[in-house]
């Protein structure tokens, strides 16, 4: 019993957090706490903005970065991370809500938290590196459009139309505001967003986005202007509560927890991986990432928080304030909770076009243009996964986009892979001399041998048959098989009806060089069998060679060779 304990305790100790995270909080703790604060008060407008474009209001968000933010922080696998609501993470949820309403959402994080556990557990954060860059850099412009599609109601001042579809619903959004226009919110939203992107580029380490949105709110308050705002906030969080869980409606909600696990595992990585690109000596665990957001997302929806994800752009802040450990993000949320505590009453008077304005201003800065043109200059077949990830994104959601654009990305390296698989024809007399002019014009009259070159596997293989198939005029077809790289099942039965359609013409057909690797595949389609038939398989092309030349002597197509009297 103890060492069945020992092996189910193992795996889950190694991605709970370690001394050496405790270390690094003590080394530089006031730096910390200074990047801690920076990113609170740019957090702020995110997580409040977040919270009321997923449906479930500004508490929601502020509840998500307070919990989901401390313990992704504390449990998760990068020093330098920082978690809360997101952008992308909203983007799902909205038809979620839709469908599900306020408890199918947190149910939907909860169930979703459970299944980052389950692919920490199964080490499976790894395998992120495998996706290709126009996937994630054409995810991240189309997350970047529905953002800003999302911001147009409340940047317009009108009520949010029905619908679940970011473009159907922007663009009702805006046949309203033609027939009512509310001048007020459109000029607080441009006038946000035009304050953070300006003050980016002339003082990037000031946290624009804050100021903007106090001056909207004085202005408001100043003015005395028609601007709608957050409205009520509870003062603190509520008490925990797993009174969201419907039994009988989990099954229905097990698709949409699959993509939002799927979102916030792609999410969190990527944005780990660029934290660590941005530092020298950080060096993140993707298996404990992707425990410290299951835990996060386990949690969330306890308080009424939404599913929380790794946030780019607040850990890029993180980073660039001088964070060293994780006490950053830890400080960020602690801020954010006293935020909630105290300054509830002052919160709420925010306008939401100043919102509005603040995820506008973030979805430009989302675009990168020297990763787009980037991705649409290096090969046709880089230009067409991202622009088809892109478009996915726009038109269907982010999940079905990662899928379709990894499946292309697949389809198209395949193709790639295959193009470089080569049958070339070869001299084989060169390689064995002959015993007279006569015999060596007879060999090269009737024997071929083929060197296969590279990948023969399902995508390359039915080439090989067609041009092996087209064999003519020849008694012996060697096969060299010493430089085949990768043989599959699909190869294998190619090769297999390949030599039944020659032995049924009257072509023998010898191989060489068969790989220990290749016998498997080989034998499990019954090739093997047909090419040690006789003893039609030999080690090297030479060998096979001379047993074509037995066989041209037994056929009497060669004169027969000369008996040694001294035997």
């Amino acid at each position: 019993m103890t060492d069945v304990l020992t092996r189910v305790w193992r795996p889950v100790r190694s991605l709970l957090p370690a001394r050496a995270d405790f270390t690094a909080m003590r080394r530089d703790p006031r730096r910390d706490l200074l990047a801690g604060l920076t990113v609170a008060i740019v957090a702020l407008p995110l997580a409040l903005g977040f919270g009321v474009s997923s449906g479930l209001g500004a508490q929601a968000g502020l509840a998500t970065a307070v919990v989901a933010g401390a313990l992704a922080a504390f449990f998760g696998g990068s020093n330098l991370q920082v978690s809360g609501p997101t952008g992308a993470m909203t983007v799902v949820l909205v038809p979620i809500v839709a469908e599900y309403g306020a408890g199918g959402v947190l149910a939907v994080g909860f169930l979703a938290g459970l299944m980052l556990i389950a692919l920490a557990l199964a080490r499976a954060g790894s395998y992120m590196r495998y996706v290709p860059a126009p996937v994630v850099e054409g995810f991240t412009l189309g997350i970047a459009a529905v953002i800003g599609l999302q911001q147009i109601p409340d940047a317009l001042g009108v009520p949010k139309p029905e619908g679940d579809r970011v473009v159907v619903v922007a663009w009702r959004a805006v046949a309203d505001f033609a027939a009512a226009p509310n001048w007020t919110a459109v000029i607080l939203s441009l006038s946000v967003a035009a304050v953070m992107l300006a003050g980016a580029r002339l003082k990037p380490g000031i946290p624009f986005s804050i100021v903007a949105v106090i001056l909207a709110t004085l202005a408001v308050k100043a003015l005395d202007l028609d601007a709608t705002p957050i409205g009520d906030l509870p003062s603190g969080l509520p008490a925990p509560s797993l009174g969201f869980l419907d039994t009988s409606a989990l099954s229905s909600l097990l698709a949409p927890a699959v993509a939002v696990a799927a979102l916030a595992a792609l999410e969190s990585l990527l944005s780990a991986t660029v934290a660590d690109g941005m530092t020298v000596g950080q060096q993140h665990d993707p298996d404990r990432e992707l425990f410290g957001q299951g835990i996060a997302n386990l949690a969330a929806p306890l308080f009424g928080g939404v599913p929380a994800t790794a946030a780019i752009a607040r850990t890029a802040v993180n980073v660039r304030t001088g964070a060293g450990s994780r006490l950053a993000a830890i400080t960020h949320a602690a801020i954010l909770a006293v935020i909630v505590f105290a300054a509830a009453p002052l919160v709420e008077e925010i306008p939401l076009a100043a919102l509005a304005g603040v995820l506008l201003a973030t979805a430009v800065r989302m675009v990168e243009v020297g990763s787009i043109r980037a991705m649409t200059r290096a090969t046709r077949s880089d230009a067409l996964v991202f622009v088809l990830t892109a478009a996915a994104t726009l038109a269907l959601d982010l999940v079905y986009a990662v899928i379709i654009g990894l499946v292309v990305a697949g389809a198209l390296a395949l193709r790639a892979v295959a193009k470089q698989a080569r049958m070339d024809t070869v001299n084989v007399v060169d390689e064995l001399p002959a015993h007279s002019a006569e015999e060596h014009a007879l060999l090269a009259e009737h024997i071929v041998a083929y060197r296969l070159d590279g990948p023969l596997f399902f995508a390359a293989a039915h080439r090989f048959l067609l041009e092996l198939s087209e064999v003519s005029d020849v008694r012996v077809v060697i096969l060299r098989m010493s430089r085949v790289t990768t043989l599959d099942a699909t190869g294998a039965l190619v090769l297999k009806d390949a030599v039944q359609k020659l032995n049924r013409r009257g072509i023998v057909v010898l191989a060489s060089g068969i790989r220990p690797g290749q016998r498997k595949a080989l034998d499990s389609v019954g090739a093997l069998d047909l090419l040690r038939h006789e003893g039609r398989e030999y080690a090297t092309t030479p060998d096979a060679i001379r047993g074509a030349r037995r066989l041209l002597h037994g056929a009497g197509i060669l004169p027969p060779e000369p008996v040694d009297v001294r035997s």
